[in-house]
């Protein structure tokens, strides 16, 4: 064996050195300037034929308004008396504010000032070419209730939005109010209760196909080929949760509107995979732990049918969170994952009682 003295490294090095940091420099490039976000565009896209403006027009509730954030817009509207006591409802994983149809204007009619929006990649919210994440969605309502000048609100998040809600009073307790409400919450779910077709169509893979040129210059072509052979669309069918049937019922507005939106805004496929993948339907333990919820009444609700997100995880919330938290379970017998539609004035009770608090008071 030959053996190396100090010396013979050092010249070695000398040696090497030099040139190969002087290749390195002169070969160095520094990296290109950052590029704008690329923002997909949202159902006011859509041609005035489409049957999207006839389900879920602009305007389906009153007193609408854009706000512009650098994520891209953001749709929301106000319902309610100006000087009523302030409720910020969030939508789920796949249909936009559409599904409180029946929640929001019962609250407005009882006295409360309700603030809806789509979230980022749904409705007629854009969709930013981005990871979904559980801060991305946060930091959305924080910017939405610092444009309106909203100081604080009660916070009511239905399925993945109820996530959101959780996520939200742990990022920024200061502007939660009294009142946090979890319905049929997501958060903590399980891959075992996250399907395969579910894991496969997120993916990045398919995504890349699925927003693929080919794909999306024929989007119906596409669907018509391949959903029909293949269960996306029933994994699509599924985040409506309407579990009742097996077959596709072009017939049901919300299952329509999700099926407008997957066929033909580019956005919104990302949206849902990345929020699947990286979002906050998973992983929330710390949040629903956070000192946010300290001294705040929190209702979960949550439907004994529920095959999306499984009853089980309203009690491991409950569980979850501090113990100053006043916290109130309501378990809707027969209920699934629709609840705010099948049973929303089981919903609507349990909001009021959570937003007057009064019966808490001696629970």
């Amino acid at each position: 064996m030959v053996s190396t003295s100090p010396y013979q490294c050092l010249t070695l090095s000398l040696l090497i050195l030099p040139p190969l940091l002087l290749t390195t420099y002169f070969m160095a490039a520094f990296p290109s300037p950052p590029a704008p976000i690329l923002i997909h565009p949202s159902l006011a896209s859509m041609p005035s034929t489409s049957r999207s403006w006839s389900i879920y027009p602009e305007d389906f509730y009153p007193n609408g308004g854009y706000a512009t954030f650098p994520n891209g817009k953001v749709r929301y509207w106000l319902l309610g008396p100006e000087k009523g006591k302030k409720v910020v409802l969030i939508h789920g994983l796949s249909i936009p504010a559409i599904v409180w149809k029946d929640v929001a204007p019962s609250l407005a009619a009882r006295g409360y000032r309700v603030l809806l929006y789509d979230l980022y990649g749904r409705g007629y919210s854009d969709a930013p070419k981005t990871t979904y994440d559980t801060t991305l969605y946060t930091t959305q309502l924080a910017l939405l209730m610092q444009y309106l000048k909203w100081d604080k609100a009660n916070i009511v998040g239905l399925s993945m939005g109820g996530a959101i809600a959780a996520a939200f009073t742990a990022h920024f307790p200061h502007l939660v109010d009294e009142g946090v409400g979890l319905i049929a919450s997501a958060g903590l779910m399980e891959p075992i209760h996250i399907s395969r077709t579910s894991k496969f169509m997120s993916s990045p893979l398919v995504q890349t196909v699925v927003s693929s040129k080919p794909v999306q210059a024929s989007p119906s072509l596409f669907i018509a080929c391949f959903y029909s052979k293949f269960p996306f669309f029933m994994y699509m069918k599924n985040l409506t949760n309407k579990n009742a049937t097996k077959d596709v019922d072009t017939s049901n507005p919300i299952i329509e509107i999700v099926r407008i939106q997957s066929a033909h805004l580019p956005g919104y496929n990302n949206a849902i995979s990345s929020s699947l993948r990286d979002g906050p339907i998973r992983g929330q333990a710390a949040s629903f732990q956070s000192a946010g919820f300290e001294g705040k009444r929190v209702l979960i609700v949550h439907g004994t049918e529920d095959v999306t997100v499984h009853p089980k995880y309203a009690t491991q919330i409950a569980e979850l969170l501090p113990a100053g938290a006043k916290k109130r379970l309501v378990i809707v017998d027969g209920a699934g994952h629709d609840l705010c539609v099948s049973h929303s004035v089981d919903v609507v009770s349990a909001i009021q009682d959570l937003l007057d608090g009064r019966s808490w008071q001696t629970s």
